[in-house]
């Protein structure tokens, strides 16, 4: 693969904010593209997406065959979910095995994936809109390793097992990490020498 002429990014994908630089739909007119965090090369596209609701690390590439590469070649995402509930190591069990959800209108069974429960919540920005308390009552911190990426995955995978997503944070994709960024930051990055 040469990238020597293609740009990469990664970015901090706010809370939302849709995974697209613009769209032609009307009822998206009000809505927040990637397009507003800096001047992108014209070719740039998102190597796969995160929901409106989710945030965190999100990578840019000129390249279509390195976005091809990330997503289907079983490059780890990890991410931290906030779920509902206090949850139970038979749950975490039932995820690591894979759990079955709905994807386009049939029943998909999750592949064996990482999953552990965080004894401590991950040192993240405070999301900008409100997260319910623990008034509301409990919630845990996980962290869940997948190598693939259906629309929406993590959510429904935690909702399979009673524990719907309170926030959602991409935190890693292969050794790209989002270390110390800030909500909204953008890093030029040497893509390769990342995987």
């Amino acid at each position: 693969m040469d990238a020597k002429q293609h740009k990469h990014f990664k970015i901090y994908k706010p809370y939302g904010m849709l995974s697209q630089f613009a769209s032609n739909s009307t009822q998206q007119k009000r809505k927040h593209f990637l397009g507003e965090l800096g001047n992108f090369p014209e070719s740039i596209m998102p190597i796969g997406r995160l929901d409106e609701k989710s945030e965190g690390l999100l990578l840019l590439t000129t390249d279509g065959k390195i976005s091809n590469y990330i997503n289907s070649n079983g490059v780890e995402k990890e991410y931290y979910a906030l779920v509902d509930g206090a949850i139970s190591e038979s749950q975490i069990t039932q995820l690591q095995k894979g759990v079955e959800i709905g994807f386009d209108g049939k029943k998909y069974q999750t592949k064996p994936c990482k999953v552990l429960k965080l004894e401590t919540p991950p040192l993240l920005p405070n999301r900008s809109k409100k997260i319910r308390d623990a008034r509301h009552g409990p919630t845990s911190w996980i962290s869940i390793t997948l190598t693939e990426g259906k629309f929406r995955q993590v959510r429904k995978m935690t909702s399979a097992i009673g524990c719907p997503t309170l926030r959602l944070v991409r935190f890693r994709i292969g050794k790209i990490r989002l270390d110390n960024m800030k909500v909204g930051d953008v890093n030029a990055i040497n893509i390769l020498a990342e995987l």
